[in-house]
């Protein structure tokens, strides 16, 4: 991680699985300046660590896309 490195934890709805984790992980990971994911299927949270600021919209239309809904950026 280097000094600009962000990382923000946002709120996911309908993950329940293991193939829920890895389709998130897999597709948000594809993304430009993704460095990290982490999927927490028990919170339905989902931390991403990106190079710099997240783009959430981009963020949203990509959970959204693989069948998923990002309700917001956690608390």
């Amino acid at each position: 991680m280097t000094a600009t490195d962000r990382t923000t934890a946002y709120d996911v709805a309908g993950m329940s699985c293991g193939h829920c984790k890895a389709t998130l992980t897999r597709q948000i990971g594809a993304l430009d300046d993704v460095l990290s994911v982490d999927v927490d299927l028990n919170t339905g949270r989902v931390t991403v660590t990106t190079a710099n600021e997240p783009d959430d919209a981009l963020l949203a239309e990509v959970v959204d896309d693989a069948g998923y809904a990002l309700t917001g950026r956690a608390a």
